[in-house]
């Protein structure tokens, strides 16, 4: 596997987390950092990388975004997927399907939040309080 090398700035009380974990784990900070970014960073589906920039968008576009909501089918068929995972009923096939489903939702709901900071960065509508 390749990997970049990168040097970021952690506020120190962050580092001390990661340095007792790994003293803890008997493992380097940097693989437990590594390991930690990796983890937390879900992997994007590469169509959502085609996505048009927000800088790029005009005001209109901005704002359905800040709408954006699952296909109804997708919607009703994850909500059943949860409803068989709570009822331990779930299939292997299934757990892919909902896998997938749920990475769907969260990144159309991260454009939609994304969206909703930059209308309020455009001035389209107030800041909620």
């Amino acid at each position: 596997m390749m990997s970049t090398q990168i040097t970021i700035n952690l506020p120190d009380e962050v580092y001390q987390r990661a340095e007792r974990f790994a003293r803890l784990a008997n493992r380097d900070v940097a693989s437990i950092l590594a390991d930690t970014i990796s983890i937390s960073i879900p992997d994007i589906r590469t169509d959502t990388l085609e996505l048009e920039p927000f800088p790029n968008l005009s005001d209109e576009q901005v704002l359905a975004l800040t709408e954006l909501q699952m296909e109804p089918e997708q919607d009703a068929r994850l909500s059943e997927l949860l409803d068989r995972q709570q009822a331990a009923l779930l299939v292997e096939d299934e757990r892919l399907e909902l896998q997938t489903l749920m990475q769907v939702y969260q990144e159309g709901l991260l454009r939609k939040a994304t969206a909703l900071s930059e209308v309020v960065k455009r001035g389209l509508i107030e800041p909620l309080n």
